[in-house]
């Protein structure tokens, strides 16, 4: 036990280290780029701070792959693909077909590294297993990394998301029993909520960093395979996990979806999503990353353990979270005329 908590503080402190040295030498490293009318910030900050999650996740991971075989070699080696993909685009830029396919690639992997997954229950008694089962995970795999990464636009959001997420997943193991304590898929998922917290500390309001690409589809990545393998593991539900993450899907799929109704370049920058919106109307990033953090806490994190512990009902719960936060999307405008700095 002692070697593990070690191995926790480790983790965090790795990425605090690798986040600070990005920060120092950003320049020479070519992660500061100027703002442009579609950034959230007025003032050139670095980015590809997210190499310290990286750092401190891949780390943990290692640690029990050499024990624990396969899979964790799989997963470690296929979030490396990604954050690659995405440190070469923060650096060089690339094509978003170049994007999409590295990342559908890894989706893809990650389904055959941990094949079978786990079915998924459906309301009236119905069970989503086999091709459906893998098409529809692969889809939202690749929805989710995107996603994670559009709704990385202000100071401490995409951080304080990732390290919610990662918290409740821990503390559910917990719940669940002593028993997940003896598991390494409950170390690693506590690994990286130590390393994104590692590198929160720096990108908390006001920023010294951002994430960057690097870090953005790394750390969605990982929650992806960490929920899989934790669905499995029989302490945490797909129901849950959508639940725990539904402040940034709503947001998203709200603003992808208006966005493609009016015709615009959905996949191209803006600010329009809902918390770009409440950003620029309340003037703080502090504000609008507490408000989410709140909600998760007070409206989210205890839906996702009434979905648990009421697994027949875990659907309407599912509805429950999502009902208020889409509707609260379309009220703030999310995915409309983006106005610029107005």
């Amino acid at each position: 036990m002692t070697d593990l908590l070690v191995m926790l503080i480790v983790s965090g402190i790795s990425a605090w280290l690798c986040t600070a040295w990005v920060c120092r030498y950003a320049e020479k490293l070519r992660l500061v780029k100027p703002p442009n009318h579609r950034s959230s910030h007025v003032l050139p900050t670095p980015h590809g701070g997210g190499l310290g999650i990286v750092v401190g996740g891949v780390g943990s991971g290692v640690a029990f792959a050499w024990e624990h075989g396969a899979v964790f070699w799989g997963v470690a080696g296929l979030s490396l693909l990604v954050a690659a993909v995405g440190l070469y685009d923060d650096i060089r830029g690339l094509s978003v077909r170049i994007r999409f396919i590295a990342q559908l690639l890894a989706c893809i992997g990650l389904l055959i590294t941990l094949s079978p997954p786990p079915v998924l229950g459906l309301p009236g008694g119905f069970v989503l297993s086999g091709l459906p089962l893998l098409f529809i995970l692969c889809a939202f795999g690749v929805w989710w990394v995107n996603l994670f990464n559009f709704m990385d636009g202000i100071d401490g959001i995409a951080g304080g998301q990732g390290f919610f997420m990662l918290l409740f997943g821990a503390a559910a193991g917990l719940l669940a029993g002593p028993a997940s304590l003896d598991q390494p898929l409950w170390w690693w998922l506590a690994g990286l909520a130590a390393a994104t917290l590692g590198f929160l500390l720096h990108n908390w309001p006001p920023a010294r960093i951002f994430m960057g690409d690097v870090g953005s589809t790394y750390l969605a990545f990982m929650i992806l395979a960490l929920a899989l393998l934790s669905v499995g593991a029989g302490w945490m539900t797909y129901a849950a996990w959508l639940i725990i993450g539904a402040g940034f899907v709503a947001d998203a799929t709200v603003t992808l979806l208006r966005r493609m109704l009016a015709g615009e370049r959905w996949y191209e920058a803006h600010r329009s999503h809902a918390y770009q919106i409440l950003a620029r109307r309340w003037r703080s990033h502090r504000a609008v990353s507490l408000l989410l953090l709140a909600v998760n806490a007070m409206w989210l994190a205890p839906l996702a353990w009434l979905s648990i512990q009421w697994p027949s009902w875990a659907w309407f719960f599912v509805l429950a979270a999502y009902g208020p936060l889409v509707a609260g999307a379309i009220f703030v405008g999310a995915g409309g005329v983006d106005k610029g700095y107005t």
